[in-house]
């Protein structure tokens, strides 16, 4: 297995598929997932001759489980620690929902001269946390119930979101696909519960407005217009807003899961930007 060990001593599980002279493309999972949500994505962009790379953020799936550094800025040091160690240049890094956030801070702090290209999907960028200058956001109880749920049945809880809203399998006519239902929730049970607690703080309260700002590299912000997690007028429109370089591609309907949902879709999108 594959293994980083960063500047603090946690060792960051990854995967590094492909010809290590082709371009990379670099996955950053959301909450409270693994880089096995990537999937699809990986042996997609695998089959169309790109070095593919993803990897486990600390405290989720193959990653160390430790107690502290569960936040922003660790997190995207940690995504550095694994690009230099791999030397993975000209890179486009893809980042979903909190891997959204995760991807931004570093492409904004730690990989511009290594970035060629951003692509941001359901992201949680700018701010998902009501505030007095971000009035749209979501109140604090909101993830006060996401952290209360994992305190009290986290296994039942993950059962619960992954059957309802990241899917959209909570709306009418919308059948539910059991095998996305146990995956997401195998890959979260594979993490441990003190990272996925303080990580809710860390996707719901980080304020992105200057890393967007810093960022030069093209940017496409994908997001669906049913996102019942990150609501996309508080998210994608207000980000690419921030972007220098942005291009926001909204999708009628999709969910927040739309990464697998609407794969073909989005690979394809996704594909037509890389090669632009």
């Amino acid at each position: 297995m594959n293994y980083v060990t960063t500047t603090d001593g946690v060792e960051i599980f990854y995967k590094d598929w492909g010809p290590k002279t082709a371009q990379p493309i670099v996955f950053h999972h959301g909450w409270p997932l693994s880089a096995d949500d990537w999937d699809v994505q990986m042996m997609f962009f695998l089959n169309q001759g790109f070095r593919v790379v993803a990897h486990d953020r600390r405290g989720h799936g193959r990653s160390s489980q430790v107690d502290g550094g569960h936040d922003m800025d660790h997190y995207a040091a940690d995504a550095a620690a694994v690009a230099d160690h791999l030397d993975l240049e000209r890179a486009v890094h893809i980042g979903h929902s909190t891997g959204g956030g995760e991807a931004t801070r570093y492409v904004a702090r730690h990989g511009t001269d290594r970035t060629a290209k951003l692509v941001l999907i359901a992201a949680v960028p700018p701010l998902m946390l009501k505030t007095a200058n971000n009035p749209g956001g979501l109140p604090l109880a909101v993830f006060d119930g996401f952290r209360k749920g994992l305190a009290d049945n986290r296994s039942q809880n993950y059962l619960d979101i992954a059957s309802g809203p990241f899917y959209g399998f909570n709306r009418p006519g919308v059948a539910t696909i059991p095998g996305l239902v146990q995956n997401w929730w195998r890959q979260g049970m594979m993490g441990g519960i003190r990272a996925h607690h303080d990580g809710v703080k860390a996707f719901s309260e980080t304020d992105f407005t200057d890393d967007l700002k810093r960022i030069q590299v093209p940017t496409l912000v994908m997001h669906g217009s049913d996102d019942q997690v990150v609501p996309v007028d508080d998210s994608a429109r207000l980000s690419v807003e921030l972007l220098k370089h942005g291009t926001l591609q909204i999708y009628d309907g999709f969910p927040h899961g739309m990464i697998t949902t609407h794969a073909e879709v989005v690979n394809r999108d996704i594909l037509a930007f890389i090669r632009r």
